[in-house]
């Protein structure tokens, strides 16, 4: 029993990495994006994913993305892994959200 709990935590303890390292790894894909079209104005705020997204070969990511006075949410379509893939493919699927705030400042 007490080495199936220890072997339970171990295999938590490797995906919370793998989590955690996908996270990193999207997230500078998502700013190569960005730089590539000329759009390095955009701030990328933060990302989601589903729970399973690393160990996915496709994989729905809502990232957040700012500009001067705008805040956006768009969902993004990754093909391919960005850990184990040689070939990844982001799309935009959409745009879910767009903030803008008004404010005098002073």
């Amino acid at each position: 029993m007490g080495r199936f709990i220890s072997l339970l935590l171990l295999a938590a303890m490797a995906y919370g990495g793998l989590y955690l390292y996908y996270g990193h790894v999207v997230r500078q894909i998502i700013d190569e994006q960005l730089d590539a079209r000329g759009l390095t104005a955009l701030e990328v705020e933060g990302i989601e994913y589903g729970p399973l997204a690393p160990v996915s070969r496709q994989a729905t990511i809502r990232a957040d993305v700012s500009y001067r006075g705008a805040d956006a949410t768009v969902s993004l379509r990754l093909q391919g892994h960005p850990l184990f893939s040689d070939e990844v493919r982001m799309e935009l699927d959409g745009l879910q959200a767009l903030r803008l705030r008004f404010g005098v400042g002073g």
